[in-house]
């Protein structure tokens, strides 16, 4: 018993000593200031430190490089020091006394240290997690999802297993953080069932956190896009909490925020008007290369021609000291080539297979005329492409090496693009097929016969199209798929059988996955009525659940595609019942314009003043293109209410921009002969309003053909009265001769009608009811008629032409 008790009293003291030289190293650890006296604390005590010392030497070695801007870290002064070394070493042998906490803290610390996936600590340290993984609390959990992103693991079982805990707790984790976190990590692995759960409970969760935190949205926005599901009412939540922050935020964030609304097409005007605001308060700001490139980024799109300049003025100013991605990354903004391309030349040995796809596609776009570096670029991209084994990857490749010229394809490049053309999705597929038809045309024996490789290649291209569409078992994967498909192949080859899938599908169309099905349908021209019918059935029913900003894209189809379905009145008064940013109500209103339905108070609000002023602000903030494309909308919007509802007493204010735009001529020789003379008939001829009619003639009463004496022109009188007449006569002629009429010859080409059928499109048919207020009688030619094998010689276009003019259009 005595010896029992001194044993006993020996252990205690040599634990109390052991104890008291443990927390002199602890303190002495947390009163370092930076890396170097942790280094020298480890060097003096390797024999005293505990798991605990070398779990909180490596924590504060990663948190001085945290507070550190990016450029002044030295990360790489850590990794190379001996005592680092040390750390490691002493981690690894030390892993079973972690406890869970600590384990996953030591794994995110060594990660962002940066050392190497395959060390043998990583390694260690991730296969005890995996055995700890069911008792991690939900903060150590998500913090281990993030190492195991860091490594590329988001595919792996292990990424299954916390998936699979997340789906059991998470009605319990009320953490913003934890839970966003977790979200965008296992975003790879979710199901449509917890998809929809996590974006509910993440709307919750949302209400509770502090409005201040905006990486909480911004974590909510990068699962979405991660998913590729545009949830518009949490995309609004999100923000609107981001907005609220702007003041605070900087380049860096705005431009991955503008990033992420850019890839799931979610345009706010108050965002893009606020971040506009903020950027330019931190041009004076951002004046090392890192932040710069942020700001140029995201500020140079929408930016004003004097600021732009002063942008690339500065990146000049920076180019010799951007690395890779940042010269990448200036080069993919610019709209000219005054960025000196040797700064992106000199790094393309450092570059990975996306970014030189990425700096390839930028210079061709570009039209930078440097041969010897495309034919560099395309030596490294052929080279890529024969080593790579991922389908998206050779599917990139193979569509930007398409863009370069080529004395001869490389059979590897064909035997690559062969192997994985039945992994392929229907967007892949695509792609191979326009890569394809561009090899063929270059191929110098096209002009005898098609090379059978290439014939091998479209014919197993085309069955994998039909495998794919016919064993394909989900419609939000399919309208993923056909999201940004077009081209003759997919037209001639999979139009009508995509049709037949979507029909097959149909009971899985929902209010989540009509404005996809509704944008297909209209960028096809493709008239299924049953599908109309249960985009409209759907939408009637659920369209408090449908965001505002898809509104328009439900309905565009019934307009475009001239489809008056039984449904459709209810279906647009049950639409303009919502709220929309400036330009998305424009392009609503006409299309409700286009399938000739006014609505006076959405009119009314639309041609106000201080709706305008905010539009020409929200315009300023747009792309060049969808600028163009709203202010020529409000102009066709305009007409058509001067025309269609002059009741509403709206102005035509839109004479001086139309006059800017070009009038097309078209000239059409036999129409002389048929009226009997030239000048019998006017070409493109310039209605009030601004339409131009392609031809223009006049029939007196007994259907004969008047002759114009000179040029004519026509005008709109205060009043509003339509004056026809001479451009040398001061008193215009407000009236034909008694019985006389005027005929618009309108030809329609392909654009005007549905692409599986001949069934007119809407804007043809207002176009044709507008000209008829004017006063003509319109003649219209569709393309598939005048084209057709009846009319194959002069005398049956003449015959043609007079049947139309002459007995078609009545007295």
């Amino acid at each position: 018993m005595f010896r029992f008790r001194l044993v006993s009293s020996c252990l205690r003291r040599c634990l109390h000593g052991g104890t008291v030289n443990q927390s002199q190293v602890l303190e002495q650890l947390q009163l370092c200031s930076a890396e170097d006296q942790v280094f020298e604390v480890v060097g003096k005590n390797k024999a005293k430190l505990a798991v605990s010392h070398v779990a909180c030497a490596v924590g504060m070695l990663w948190q001085f490089q945290k507070e550190k801007p990016q450029m002044l870290r030295t990360i790489d002064f850590i990794k190379s020091h001996p005592q680092f070394l040390t750390l490691r070493v002493l981690a690894e042998n030390k892993i079973t006394h972690m406890d869970d906490i600590m384990l996953v803290d030591m794994l995110y610390n060594v990660l962002r240290l940066n050392v190497d996936f395959h060390d043998s600590l990583v390694q260690q340290l991730v296969s005890e997690a995996w055995l700890r993984i069911d008792r991690f609390p939900v903060s150590s959990l998500s913090k281990f999802a993030i190492c195991l992103s860091d490594q590329y693991l988001q595919h792996s079982p292990l990424m299954g297993c916390i998936t699979n805990i997340l789906d059991q707790k998470l009605s319990s984790i009320n953490d913003a953080r934890v839970l966003t976190t977790l979200m965008i990590s296992v975003s790879a692995l979710v199901s449509p069932r917890l998809r929809d759960a996590l974006i509910s409970r993440a709307d919750h969760v949302l209400d509770t956190t502090d409005p201040l935190n905006y990486n909480n949205p911004r974590r909510v926005v990068q699962f979405l896009r991660n998913i590729k599901f545009s949830h518009r009412p949490l995309l609004e939540k999100c923000n609107q909490i981001i907005l609220c922050n702007i003041p605070r935020l900087d380049a860096e964030n705005i431009s991955i925020i503008m990033g992420l609304y850019q890839s799931l097409q979610f345009s706010n005007c108050d965002f893009r008007l606020a971040a506009k605001q903020r950027l330019i308060e931190l041009i004076d700001s951002c004046t090392d290369p890192f932040s710069f490139t942020k700001l140029f980024v995201a500020l140079s799109p929408m930016a004003s021609p004097e600021i732009r300049e002063g942008l690339e003025n500065t990146a000049l100013l920076l180019a010799d000291e951007l690395n890779a991605q940042q010269a990448l990354a200036i080069v993919e903004a610019l709209e000219e080539t005054h960025f000196p391309i040797s700064t992106t030349a000199t790094h393309l040995h450092v570059f990975k297979p996306v970014e030189v796809a990425r700096v390839t596609q930028a210079l061709f776009l570009l039209h930078y005329q440097n041969p010897e570096l495309f034919n560099k670029l395309r030596n490294i991209l052929v080279n890529f492409l024969q080593d790579s084994v991922f389908p998206y990857e050779v599917t990139m490749l193979t569509r930007v090496l398409s863009m370069l010229p080529c004395p001869r394809l490389e059979e590897g490049v064909m035997s690559r693009v062969d192997a994985v053309l039945t992994q392929c999705n229907l967007n892949d597929l695509n792609t191979f097929a326009l890569t394809i038809a561009k090899w063929v045309r270059n191929d110098p024996s096209y002009r005898h016969n098609t090379p059978s490789k290439y014939v091998r290649l479209l014919q197993t291209l085309n069955h994998c199209g039909h495998v794919r569409l016919n064993t394909i078992d989900r419609l939000d994967l399919v309208l993923e798929e056909l999201k940004y498909i077009s081209g003759e192949w997919f037209e001639e080859m999979l139009l009508e059988e995509t049709m037949v899938t979507l029909q097959r599908l149909a009971d899985q169309i929902s209010w989540t996955n009509v404005p996809e099905l509704a944008i297909f349908l209209t960028r096809t021209n493709h008239l299924c009525t049953p599908l109309m019918e249960r985009i409209a059935s759907v939408a009637i029913k659920d369209i408090d659940k449908i965001h505002h900003s898809a509104t328009y894209a439900t309905l565009l189809p019934f307009a475009v595609l001239n489809y008056d379905s039984p449904k459709a009145d209810k279906l647009y008064d049950t639409c303009i019942q919502r709220s929309f940013d400036p330009h998305l109500l424009v392009l609503l209103a006409y299309a409700l314009a286009v399938a000739d339905c006014f609505p006076e108070e959405l009119v009314r609000e639309i041609f106000n003043i201080n709706f305008l002023g905010k539009l020409d602000s929200q315009l300023e903030t747009l792309p060049d293109a969808l600028n163009m494309r709203i202010r020529l909308r409000l102009m066709e919007l305009n007409r058509a209410v001067c025309l269609e509802c002059p009741e509403f007493q709206v102005p035509w204010f839109h004479e001086r921009y139309c006059q800017q735009l070009p009038v097309q001529q078209q000239i059409h020789k036999m129409l002389g002969e048929v009226l009997g003379g030239i000048n019998c008939a006017r070409v493109a001829v310039l209605t009030p309003y601004f339409y131009t009619v392609d031809f223009e003639c006049v029939l007196d009463r007994h259907h004969q053909p008047v002759a114009y004496s000179e040029p004519s022109t026509l005008r709109i009188s205060d009043n509003g009265k339509v004056h026809w007449g001479s451009s040398s006569l001061e008193k215009a002629r407000n009236e034909l001769p008694p019985g006389a009429q005027r005929v618009a010859v309108d030809f329609l080409d392909s654009k005007s009608f549905c692409k599986n059928s001949h069934h007119i499109k809407g804007e043809a048919m207002m176009r044709k009811r507008h000209l008829e207020i004017l006063g003509y009688r319109v003649v219209q030619i569709p393309h598939f008629e005048w084209n057709s094998m009846e009319l194959s010689t002069q005398d049956a276009w003449k015959e043609y032409l007079k049947k139309k003019i002459f007995t078609e259009v009545s007295p």
